[in-house]
């Protein structure tokens, strides 16, 4: 069952593929790599399974330049430029409360790595991340509204050569 839900995942991205992201822009080079293997590996663990793995091992298929710590490329203010599939934030302390139905559900991220795999619209993302209550030490997909973050520090990084 779980194979099938990924397998449908993957062929609804595979559908974005070449289509323009939020507000006509096209996704970068770069990230369209960092994408497309964060996709061949949805439901699998990489490497330890740790968070930072995913992103880890994103870069250096692609070659990307990078600090080798938490500094994932050029850091960008999510604020005032536009966040593309394939970027990558680094949480630090952060905690995300939001209502579905007549239930609050609050999530803490003390130190945590996820790629953004897909922008719903500005602000609003769906998370490629592993090592999370939800889907383990595998890849799995989940949702970000930053008008649900109410603590902590995010960075967001695009992947550079």
């Amino acid at each position: 069952m779980k194979r099938i839900f990924f397998g449908i995942l993957i062929l609804a991205a595979t559908a974005l593929i070449g289509l323009p992201v939020y507000g006509g822009d096209t996704i970068p080079p770069l990230n369209r790599k960092i994408v497309d293997y964060v996709e061949s590996v949805i439901g699998e663990k990489v490497d330890r399974g740790e968070c930072w793995d995913l992103a880890y091992q994103a870069l250096i298929r692609i070659d990307a330049k990078w600090d080798g710590q938490y500094r994932f490329g050029r850091e960008v203010n999510p604020r005032r430029r536009n966040i593309y599939p394939g970027d990558i934030i680094q949480f630090r302390d952060v905690t995300v409360r939001y209502r579905e139905g007549n239930t609050i559900y609050t999530e803490t991220m003390a130190h945590h790595t996820a790629v953004v795999y897909r922008v719903i619209e500005p602000g609003v993302f769906e998370l490629a991340h592993q090592n999370t209550g939800f889907s383990g030490r595998t890849v799995g997909i989940s949702k970000l509204d930053l008008d649900n973050v109410v603590s902590g520090r995010m960075w967001f990084y695009r992947p550079e050569r």
